[in-house]
């Protein structure tokens, strides 16, 4: 090829990774994944899309590189190709939030509107390198807890906080967490122990962004 067969070559092979996120299911897939490998069976019933629909848009984001795969028998496993991939969509929530008023008003719809204080992840870290006391919650899916959560996290997922909210010292600091920025489970759940006279913040970012930033996440088999 000639130098500009191999540029333009090269330009679309960058296309085609930005285009594979072009479709909206696609995006929820990728953020579902960056919580953990799914099944295409569970993949489908998070962003309820048929089997079929599901496994379609796997290949296309397996064909640009951002998915992998694993086999365990007659199961096939996916998930990110790299946890360079949830910066790539990150970063892409960012420009859309940052360059479109409608996506921001639309977070906001999503998310519910509240006053409760949002820590960093550089904050939180600090905080538990110190060994202040507060309790760490993680409101993801059990599943999701299992596959890597911040250390010392405490795992009650979001539908049974109601139940298991005894669980919860109220004479400490709750910093809740889920699955990122766009993630509801924390700020309901946030909103919910704020109505109840817990002293409660938010982490900003979700576990996803943690080990995406070189922070440590704990395994419940390696605990």
């Amino acid at each position: 090829m000639t130098k500009r067969e191999t540029k333009e070559a090269l330009f679309d092979g960058f296309a085609q990774v930005a285009k594979a996120l072009s479709n909206g299911r696609r995006a929820e897939i990728i953020d579902v994944l960056t919580n953990g490998e799914r099944s295409v069976d569970a993949l489908a019933a998070e962003v309820q899309q048929s089997v079929a629909n599901t496994s379609q848009h796997l290949q296309i984001l397996k064909h640009a590189g951002l998915v992998t795969t694993r086999r365990d028998g007659t199961f096939i496993y996916y998930r990110l190709a790299s946890l360079e991939v949830v910066g790539f969509w990150r970063a892409l929530q960012g420009i859309a939030r940052e360059s479109r008023a409608d996506i921001e008003r639309l977070v906001h719809e999503y998310l519910g509107e509240d006053d409760v204080e949002e820590l960093t992840k550089k904050e939180l870290w600090q905080r538990l390198k110190s060994k202040d006391k507060l309790v760490v919650l993680d409101v993801r899916p059990y599943e999701e807890y299992e596959a890597g959560h911040i250390p010392g996290a405490v795992s009650i997922p979001l539908h049974e906080l109601k139940k298991r909210i005894k669980e919860l010292p109220r004479s400490k600091q709750i910093v809740a967490y889920c699955r990122g920025p766009l993630c509801a489970l924390a700020p309901e759940a946030t909103r919910y122990l704020k109505s109840k006279g817990y002293k409660v913040k938010r982490l900003a970012d979700g576990a996803p962004d943690w080990a995406a930033a070189g922070l440590p996440l704990s395994r419940t088999d390696e605990e």
